[in-house]
């Protein structure tokens, strides 16, 4: 009697966990999710249905007023296309210096590869808003303010570090022995390298290549800084021009945040499993 009580204690313990358990994911489920929730509804609204209590989770009815606007009487498809171009464009450069320069420092031994890692890392930890000044001062001096071109330029900046000290943890996660074996087949360094090491930190590079794009999709101070023009915009700094003083235009901005939200998350679902594997990669070794 007595064991037989003590397993179903357990299994009634064992179930209380697993609701707790599920309540609490829950409970953070709907806290990350609400925010987008209200974004989409909101960008659905009307006017009066903004001011209204009555459809305040859920517009009645359904209107695409807001949508239409903004594709039709703002330049908002082109302030999409410009991110699209700066954040892909800057994301090739940052991923292949990130990558070069991390299996050099995973790899190659050299005269100050140590003080070189070290300073990868300190770099990364610069906040961007300090540099912006000094940057800005290069990028005219180099006649590419005000142009698509000086962002991608920029951009490079403050990702690069991140590429490469990721990375570096990735490669060296990697068995040397399978580079060796390369190059005593007649293989070169490089051609090790491309054919053996690359294919293996497929989801490290995509880790890295979606942490640099979504960084620079959702830049906003070097775009405001060094972009003047209107037509050049990129969408963070064009969605901040609906809020004129203490007037926001919240069925443009829900709208947009709505459109410029979506080619994140389906990248993140897309890639969530490289994701995990890549940042996770360098914790564990042997």
């Amino acid at each position: 009697m007595v064991r037989g009580g003590g397993r179903r204690s357990q299994a009634t313990a064992g179930r209380l966990q697993s609701a707790v358990s599920y309540a609490v994911l829950l409970t953070l489920l709907l806290i990350v999710i609400f925010p987008f929730y209200w974004m989409t509804i909101t960008s659905f609204k009307s006017e009066d249905q903004m001011r209204s209590l009555v459809s305040m989770f859920w517009p009645s009815p359904v209107v695409d007023e807001n949508y239409r606007q903004l594709l039709g009487k703002t330049d908002f498809v082109a302030w999409f296309k410009n991110s699209i171009i700066v954040a892909f464009t800057s994301t090739f450069l940052a991923t292949a210096i990130g990558t070069i320069g991390a299996y050099a420092l995973a790899r190659l031994r050299f005269l100050g590869r140590a003080f070189m890692a070290s300073a990868v890392l300190i770099t990364y930890l610069v906040p961007p808003s300090i540099l912006f000044i000094p940057l800005y001062a290069q990028i005219r001096n180099l006649s590419l303010a005000d142009t698509l071109t000086g962002l991608i330029v920029a951009y490079p900046s403050f990702t690069v570090p991140f590429v490469t000290w990721l990375l570096m943890g990735y490669f060296e996660s990697i068995p040397e022995e399978l580079e060796e074996s390369a190059m005593i087949d007649g293989a070169t360094r490089f051609g090790a390298f491309y054919r053996i090491v690359l294919p293996l930190a497929a989801p490290g590079l995509l880790a890295a290549a979606l942490y640099a794009f979504t960084q620079a999709w959702n830049e906003f101070l070097y775009a405001l800084v060094f972009i003047t023009d209107v037509k050049l915009r990129t969408l963070p700094v064009g969605l901040s021009s609906f809020i004129t003083g203490d007037v926001y235009g919240w069925g443009y901005l829900m709208a947009g945040a709505v459109l410029t939200t979506l080619p994140v998350i389906a990248a993140y679902m897309y890639l969530q499993k490289y994701m995990v594997e890549g940042l996770t990669a360098g914790s564990v070794k042997g």
